[in-house]
C-alpha cells in the first residue's frame, strides 16, 4: 500500500496551501466584516475581497478542482480529497474562491451528467466561471425527506409546459440574490413504482410564483456567508418541458448520483474543521492558566488531545480509502465506505469541536473563534444527504446479508 500523495496533488497542494496561508487565513476577517457592510447581506459572493481571492485562485490554477471532468481540473477523488480537506480549514470562505462550494458542485455534477447541450450553456456555463450560484431544492416542510419517495411537489405536465405547486425547505444558497437556477425536485407520476415517480426540472429564479418565503437559522446562525437556507414556495410555477433534467422519473436516480460525490466532499471538508478545531484547542491549552498551571498540563485536556488526533487519523483513512474506492470500483462499488464516512465523519468532528469549545471556555462559544458556527454547521451534516440512522439502517442490512451469505 501505498501512502504518499502522487505528484500532481503534492503540486496543487502545496500551492493551495500557500494561497490559504497567503490569502485565504488573512481575509476571513475582512470578509465578515464587508458582508456586514454591504448593501445586501446575503449577497455574499458580491464582497470585494472574495472577487479578489477569486481572481488570484483563478492565476494560480485554483478552480473548480472538483470536477474530474472537461471543465474542472481533471482530479480523482483521491488527488481531491486532501485538497478539500485543506480548504475545510477555512469552510466558509475557501471553498467559494475556488469554486468548490456546495450545493454549486453538486449542481455542477447534475448538469455535467444530465443536461442537455442548451442547459449546459445556459447555466453550467456561468455555474463553472462562478458568475452565478445555484439551489438543490429537494427537502419538504412537510413530510418527512429523510425518504425522498415522499417528495409531494407536484410537477403536473401541462402542454409545452409543467406546473409545479407545492413548499421547499432548508434550501442552502437560497437567500443569495444572485442565487439564479433552482434544481427541483418533485413528483411527475404519483402512480408509477415508488423510485420512478419523481423528475427534476430546472426552475430560474425570476419565474412567477416561485417565492423566497423566509431564511432558516441554524442553532441561532443564519448563514448568510454562504446564502443562507430559505422555505420556498411553488405556486403555479411554469416552466418548459425543456427543463427537465434527464428523463421523466429519472429524478430519484439523479439525486442518488448527485448525493455520492457530494457526500464524500463534506466529509473531506469536514476533516479540515477537525485539524483547525485541533489547533486551536492545542494553542488555547498551551497559552492559559488554570489552578496554578496551564490547562495542557491537565490530564483530562490531554486525553482531549490525544484523542481528537486518534479519530481524525481514522476518518482520514477511511475517507481517502472511500475516495480511492470511487475511482476503482464506482460510486456503487463504494458505497459501503460512502456510508459509512457519512455516519463517522459529522459524529467525530462535532466530538472534537465539542472538546476544543470547552477548553476555549465560555469564549468558545462566542464569536470571538470559529468553533460554535463550525459545530453548528457540522450538527447539520448529521441530516444533510440523510440523516444517520438512515445510513445506519441501510448499512446494517448490506452487513447482514454479507454475513448471511458467507455463512
Amino acid at each position: 500500500m501505498d501512502f504518499a500523495f502522487d505528484a500532481r496533488t503534492e503540486e496543487l497542494r502545496a500551492e493551495l496551501l500557500d494561497f490559504m496561508d497567503a490569502h485565504v487565513h488573512p481575509a476571513e476577517a475582512v470578509f465578515h466584516e464587508q458582508l456586514e457592510a454591504s448593501a445586501d447581506p446575503w449577497a455574499w459572493d458580491a464582497v470585494p475581497v472574495l472577487a479578489e481571492l477569486r481572481a488570484e485562485a483563478r492565476r494560480r490554477g485554483l478552480w473548480n478542482l472538483f470536477d474530474p471532468g472537461e471543465h474542472g481540473a481533471g482530479l480523482t477523488n483521491l488527488q481531491y480529497a486532501p485538497l478539500a480537506e485543506i480548504t475545510g480549514r477555512a469552510i466558509q470562505l475557501a471553498p467559494a474562491a475556488i469554486n468548490c462550494a456546495a450545493p454549486d458542485t453538486g449542481n455542477m455534477e447534475v448538469l455535467a451528467q444530465f443536461g442537455t447541450e442548451e442547459q449546459q450553456q445556459r447555466w453550467l456555463a456561468p455555474l463553472l466561471d462562478g458568475t452565478i450560484r445555484s439551489a438543490f431544492a429537494m427537502t419538504e416542510p412537510d413530510v418527512a425527506s429523510s425518504d425522498a419517495t415522499n417528495i409531494e411537489l407536484s410537477i403536473v405536465r401541462d402542454g409545452d409546459e409543467y406546473v409545479l405547486n407545492g413548499r421547499k425547505h432548508w434550501i442552502t444558497g437560497a437567500m443569495n440574490p444572485n442565487c439564479r437556477i433552482f434544481v427541483v425536485m418533485g413528483k411527475t407520476d404519483p402512480s408509477a413504482e415508488r423510485h420512478r415517480q419523481q423528475s427534476m426540472v430546472l426552475v430560474p429564479r425570476d419565474t412567477p410564483g416561485l417565492e423566497v418565503k423566509r431564511g432558516m437559522h441554524v442553532f441561532g446562525y443564519d448563514d448568510r456567508d454562504h446564502g443562507g437556507h430559505a422555505e420556498l414556495r411553488f405556486t403555479d410555477v411554469r416552466v418548459p418541458v425543456t427543463n427537465l433534467i434527464g428523463e421523466e422519473g429519472g429524478g430519484f436516480g439523479i439525486a442518488q448520483a448527485r448525493l455520492g460525490p457530494g457526500r464524500i466532499h463534506h466529509c473531506m471538508r469536514s476533516i479540515g474543521v477537525a485539524e483547525r478545531a485541533i489547533e486551536l484547542m492545542c494553542e488555547r491549552a498551551a497559552g492559559r492558566v488554570a489552578f496554578g498551571r496551564p490547562i495542557a498540563d491537565q490530564g483530562v485536556v490531554r486525553d482531549w488531545i490525544a484523542e481528537s488526533r486518534v479519530r481524525v487519523e481514522q476518518l482520514r483513512l477511511l475517507v481517502l480509502k472511500t475516495a480511492w474506492l470511487m475511482d476503482t470500483v464506482g460510486n456503487r462499488g463504494a458505497h459501503t465506505e460512502i456510508q459509512a464516512i457519512k455516519i463517522a465523519t459529522p459524529t467525530t468532528v462535532q466530538w472534537i469541536l465539542d472538546k476544543a469549545i470547552q477548553v476555549h471556555g465560555a469564549s468558545g462559544l462566542s464569536q470571538d473563534f470559529p468553533l460554535a458556527a463550525a459545530y453548528a454547521g457540522i450538527r447539520t451534516l448529521r441530516f444533510a444527504d440523510g440523516p444517520d440512522e438512515v445510513h445506519k439502517n441501510a448499512l446494517a442490512k448490506a452487513e447482514l446479508r454479507r454475513q448471511a451469505n458467507r455463512a
